[in-house]
Parts: structure tokens; C-alpha cells; sequence
């Protein structure tokens, strides 16, 4: 990238929390460990229990090179946001890398994306929820009401308004996603349900990009990332903490989506947890229960941040714990948790739901809008040497990938929901 020396931007140009020594609230206190572990948990959740389901739909060659590939290009695509926000030191949100590019309809653009990005990452893991419930309870009583269950579950843990204190319920989320994808892996190559598997399927043009949008889904936590560098101690240590989030989640998508679809075969589950005997079904779903809630957490948390930061930045508001600042935060709390299980309920099909989440914001908050930052940071400077040259087209192709994957990606994930008739939307129905 081009130098790093901060520059003036929009008038709203200045840190949103400025200087903490003496407020009540202090927001900048993580270490880089503890941003890397809210990455992990924020992004390696919900997106690797779609794998082993996409590596059915395309076979296990195809699918390991795009699960690394496209792992490896979200790595990069993480390290230009984290060029463009120390070029950039006030931005705090998407929002605010809108004004910089295209003044307040940027922002306008960019605050109302991420938060139906977040609206609807969310609302996956509610509907992850129920079906964790009704397996765990052999369908006990109505899905709405296991709905409604994680909605109030998500909201009261949403209540602490620092990334700190929301960073200790992050170990555990890791704690458990791993474990509860070691056991299915475990129980798959015990019981071996499966038979047999392909090394590359052919298969529809619907069903395989669906496979695509299904592995971006699993690299999709690039909207909370200016969230997380906003309120680390010392921004310079981000790099490290992506390389920590991006090297476990790249070696533990591909080892788990594999070794689960080898045993599973071709009706492999999605979410990938289903796909064990009865037993050790609940066993998992009950150990991926902290990582069904708390990255669910994590993304509802950022996406509320946003729109406090937004009402009150510059004020001294966002610092105290009054009754205004906090009556303000509870209610945006529990508006966005009411939103989001809407959008569960109206969407009860997992991996369609994950599809569409994909089409419409993975493919520009972890690919496209990274590389138009590139290229906005370089403007004027794009073939001044080799190495300009092959920086300039690595955004560009950034940008290439985001667009075919939104395009291609709203048509197979509409075509999808409208031909899958098995689920109906407010259901009672056992959805595991």
C-alpha cells in the first residue's frame, strides 16, 4: 500500500472515543490476543458447520481449493482494511470507510449495509439455535418459542458495552466451536454414516456456486474488523491478531470439512453437527451451545456499537453509564435482537439463509469494498513500479470477485429459496 501517514477525512475526522484517562466507560483495552480470539470467535462459528455440506455439493478437490484459496485472499483482503483504517485512524465502522470514499451517501450506503449484514449474520444464528433445541430436546415444544428463547438469551448478553468484556465469553465461544467440531469429526469416522464420497461432483450451476457462497459465508467476519481495531490498545498490532484468526480458521475449515464429509458421505448435514447418531448429536449441538450464542453475540454487539457511536459520537454520552446512555443502549439492544429474530423466522432453511447472507454482503465486506480501499488509497499511483503494478491488480481483482459473487450469488441463493418447499416461515415445525 501506498504510505501510511495519516490524512484528514470527513468532518466527523477524530478517534469517536478519544481520550479515555478519565471516563467512566473505556473502550480501547484490548490486547492483540484478545482481538484475535473476538475474530475467531466472531468468524469461525456458524460458517464451518456449512462446509462438509459444501464439499458434498462439489467434491472434496474442488472444494479444498477454494475453501484455502478463498482463505487466502480474505487474508488479504484483512490486512488492506487494516492499511486503510491506520491511513484512516478515525474510521470505527464501515460507515465511517463510506464518507471517506463517497461523502455522506457513502455513509448513508455503508451504515445501512452492515447493519442488515449484521441483521441477518445474526439472525443465522438464531435459527442455529432452534436447531440445536429441537435436537437436543427431541423437538420439546414449539420452534418460536426456542426462537424467542435465544432472542432474550442474545440480548441480556449483549448488555456489557466493551469489547473487553464481551472478549472473556469470546474463549469459551472458541472453546466450544472446536471441541464440538473435533467431536463430530470423531463421531462420523467412528460410526461412518456415509458411503463412500467423490473426489469432484458434477453437479448443477445452483448447487455449486451455492457451495461458493457457503465457504465466503465462513470467511464473512471482515464487517466487524474496523470494530475491533477501533478499541484494541494499540491499532499497529492488528496484523497480528488476523494472521492468529486467519491461519486457525484456514487449517481447521479444511481438516474439518474434509475428514466430516470422508465419513459422512453425500448426506452430510448442514449445519454439519446433524450429521453424528442420535447421541452424540445432542452431545455436540450441547457443546457448541456458548458458540451458537456468543458469536451471535459478537456480531449483534459490533452492529449495536455502530449505531451508538453514530447517536453519540463526540458527546459525553459514550462514556458515561447514566441513565440515558445506558437506557439508549439496552433499547438499541433489544430492537436489533427483536429485528433479527424476524428475520430468523421468515428464513428457517440454514443453508439458504447462510447463501443469501453471502450473496449480498460477504461478497463486498470480505472482498469487493477491501479492494476499491486499495485502490482509493494508490489513486494516481496504480504502475508506478512492478510491485505497484501487482498490488493494483490484486485490488482490482478483490473487486472482480465481489461482484460475480454478488451477482451470481443473488441469483442461485433466490432460486434456492423459492424452490425449497420443505420449511415454512413462522413454524412450530421441528426444524432439525
Amino acid at each position: 500500500m501506498a504510505d501510511m501517514e495519516s490524512k484528514q477525512g470527513p468532518a466527523e475526522s477524530h478517534d469517536p472515543f478519544g481520550d479515555e484517562e478519565t471516563t467512566e466507560v473505556q473502550y480501547k483495552t484490548l490486547q492483540w490476543w484478545q482481538s484475535g480470539i473476538l475474530m475467531i470467535a466472531e468468524t469461525v462459528s456458524l460458517g464451518v458447520l456449512s462446509l462438509p455440506a459444501t464439499v458434498a455439493a462439489i467434491g472434496i478437490a474442488p472444494a479444498t481449493v477454494l475453501i484455502v484459496g478463498l482463505g487466502i485472499i480474505a487474508t488479504y483482503s484483512g490486512y488492506v482494511i487494516g492499511c486503510f483504517r491506520q491511513r484512516y485512524p478515525f474510521i470505527h465502522s464501515f460507515a465511517d470507510a463510506g464518507e471517506v470514499l463517497l461523502g455522506t451517501p457513502g455513509r448513508l450506503v455503508f451504515e445501512v449495509g452492515q447493519l442488515i449484514f449484521f441483521l441477518f449474520a445474526t439472525g443465522s444464528h438464531l435459527l442455529t439455535f432452534t436447531v440445536m433445541m429441537n435436537t437436543i430436546t427431541d423437538h420439546g415444544t414449539c420452534s418460536i418459542v426456542f426462537g424467542v428463547v435465544g432472542m432474550l438469551l442474545s440480548f441480556i448478553c449483549s448488555l456489557p458495552r466493551t469489547m473487553k468484556n464481551v472478549s472473556w465469553l469470546a474463549i469459551t465461544s472458541f472453546v466450544s466451536i472446536f471441541t464440538a467440531v473435533l467431536i463430530t469429526m470423531i463421531g462420523v469416522a467412528v460410526e461412518r454414516p456415509g458411503q463412500g464420497f467423490d473426489v469432484v461432483r458434477h453437479t448443477s450451476f445452483v448447487n455449486g456456486f451455492t457451495a461458493v457462497t457457503n465457504i465466503i459465508f465462513a470467511y464473512c467476519g471482515h464487517a466487524a474488523f474496523f470494530g475491533f481495531i477501533a478499541e484494541m490498545k494499540d491499532p499497529r498490532d492488528y496484523p497480528k491478531s488476523l494472521c492468529m484468526l486467519q491461519g486457525f480458521e484456514i487449517i481447521l475449515y479444511t481438516v474439518a470439512s474434509a475428514v466430516i464429509y470422508r465419513y459422512a458421505g453425500q448426506d452430510v448435514t448442514s449445519p454439519a453437527l446433524g450429521s453424528t447418531g442420535p447421541l452424540l448429536r445432542k452431545v455436540a449441538y450441547g457443546i457448541a451451545f456458548p458458540t451458537i450464542v456468543i458469536a451471535g453475540v459478537i456480531n449483534g454487539h459490533v452492529a449495536i456499537k455502530n449505531v451508538f457511536v453514530r447517536l453519540f459520537r463526540g458527546t459525553e454520552l459514550i462514556h458515561e453509564r447514566g441513565l440515558r446512555a445506558t437506557g439508549a443502549w439496552v433499547a438499541l439492544t433489544l430492537a436489533f435482537w427483536t429485528l433479527s429474530w424476524v428475520i430468523a423466522e421468515a428464513i428457517p432453511v440454514f443453508s439458504n439463509l447462510v447463501s443469501l447472507i453471502s450473496a449480498l454482503f460477504a461478497s463486498w465486506f470480505s472482498y469487493g469494498l477491501p479492494g476499491v480501499f486499495g485502490l482509493y488509497m494508490d489513486f494516481g499511483n496504480y504502475f508506478g513500479s512492478t510491485r505497484r503494478t501487482v498490488i493494483s491488480l490484486a485490488n482490482l481483482g478483490l473487486v472482480v470477485v465481489g461482484v460475480t459473487v454478488c451477482a451470481c450469488g443473488l441469483w442461485v441463493s433466490g432460486v434456492a429459496i423459492h424452490n425449497d418447499s420443505s420449511k415454512t416461515s413462522f413454524s412450530c415445525a421441528n426444524n432439525a
